[in-house]
């Protein structure tokens, strides 16, 4: 099954024209043609079966023919993660958190952080793919960076975790998440989150968690948490 995105597409839609680039990938590389019938999602749970009704490379026209909707993950997973140094290992951490299942991702600046630009609309092209890729209708919502004070001015209910490596006393993740809440994860950077943000997220509530025995990378922690809490509501 090849799916397809748009976030312009509704189930009033009843025509969609893709834009030059998209009706060139359908019609020259994966050589669709008129009658042919393809799948689409607006990111929303929306699930759209549409035939080609007029295929050419520089404008790919569908006729919507079929509708179904599709439930969200039974809970939601907020990740507030810091950008790492290498940019390729933040996109690895995108592509398989959302292959996995995740509801929102914020990137957040630390004292320690050594990157604080974040390509956005590159990261939005791998979430949106990753997404196509794993058959799933319900596009992650990828948030601007923002500072970790700045986060933490903003009051959050559910599960709040924070996961770093100072040696105090943690909870292992795995057994504090309940099935079916809403969860938000701090992840820190390469040099960790500094006693003081710890100390914030603490007067905040959150709870101070250890992903496993072993010092983990901020992609590879993204990414044990994100399938923690997906295992959890299997």
């Amino acid at each position: 099954m090849q799916l397809f995105y748009n976030a312009d597409i509704n189930t009033e839609t009843s025509e969609f024209t893709f834009d030059k680039d998209e009706s060139r990938h359908i019609v020259k590389v994966l050589r669709k043609k008129e009658g042919d019938v393809i799948q689409l999602t607006n990111g929303k749970g929306d699930l759209f079966t549409a035939e080609i009704i007029f295929a050419a490379d520089k404008k790919c026209t569908v006729s919507i023919t079929d509708t179904a909707t599709h439930a969200a993950l039974p809970y939601y997973l907020h990740l507030a993660v810091a950008p790492t140094k290498m940019n390729d290992r933040y996109e690895w951490f995108l592509e398989k958190a959302t292959e996995i299942g995740i509801s929102e991702i914020t990137p957040i600046i630390c004292e320690h952080s050594e990157r604080t630009v974040f390509k956005t609309e590159r990261f939005n092209k791998i979430v949106q793919s990753a997404m196509k890729q794993s058959l799933q209708y319900h596009l992650p919502i990828l948030n601007e960076p923002v500072s970790f004070k700045d986060f933490m001015s903003t009051e959050r209910d559910g599960q709040l975790f924070i996961a770093h490596c100072e040696e105090t006393d943690k909870k292992l993740l795995k057994n504090e998440i309940q099935p079916q809440q809403k969860i938000t994860i701090l992840i820190g950077p390469e040099g960790d989150f500094s006693p003081a943000e710890i100390e914030q997220a603490l007067q905040q509530k959150y709870i101070p968690v250890s992903l496993g025995n072993t010092r983990l990378r901020t992609e590879t922690a993204a990414i044990v948490a994100t399938h923690s809490v997906a295992f959890v509501n299997e």
